[in-house]
């Protein structure tokens, strides 16, 4: 019996240990994982295409008075075109344009003007020199009038001339007062 044990013993084979998973080629996984990362990174990256391409204006970014100023006026400006009430436009476009100013140079300088005060104030302040106070008495008038006989043109100049006031590099605050 101890005979037919040993040719036995030498047939059997040692216990192997199971191969290794290679790491290429990925599993399916990790090729839409893949996928989804370069689609993100494309999307990302057209989007930021579109945003610069949208807001032509140095020196503003995502996120600030002006980022949204830029964008409140270009969305007035779409709406203008589009045949908007003249009026409403107008009342918007004054509030947008204190706001703005306060924006630049602080609440003290500017909050309390009102009238041809107001007008004489963005004349003398304005970065690209607009003529405020030929040009802006519609800005007065508006708010008060049964109806407001601007044209779409005298709107998109006062809308462009706000605008500037946007582009135009920050102006110095007085140090006194609070914003």
């Amino acid at each position: 019996m101890e005979t037919d044990l040993i040719p036995a013993l030498d047939r059997l084979r040692d216990i192997h240990g199971i191969a290794g998973v290679p790491w290429w080629p990925p599993a399916p996984g990790w090729w839409l994982l893949l996928g989804a990362g370069l689609l993100l990174g494309l999307a990302a990256w057209r989007w930021r295409t579109l945003l610069t391409l949208r807001l032509p204006i140095p020196g503003i970014t995502l996120g600030t008075w002006r980022w949204a100023a830029a964008a409140a006026l270009r969305g007035l400006r779409r709406r203008v075109r589009g045949g908007a009430d003249a009026k409403a436009a107008l009342g918007e476009l004054s509030e947008l344009l204190r706001r703005i100013a306060m924006a630049r140079l602080g609440r003290p300088a500017c909050a309390g003007l009102t009238g041809e005060t107001w007008l004489a104030w963005l004349a003398a302040h304005d970065p690209a020199g607009f003529p405020w106070t030929e040009h802006g008495r519609l800005l007065l008038a508006a708010p008060y009038a049964p109806s407001v006989q601007a044209g779409p043109t005298q709107l998109l100049t006062l809308i462009d001339a706000v605008y500037a006031w946007v582009a135009a590099p920050a102006a110095t605050r007085p140090e006194s007062g609070r914003v």
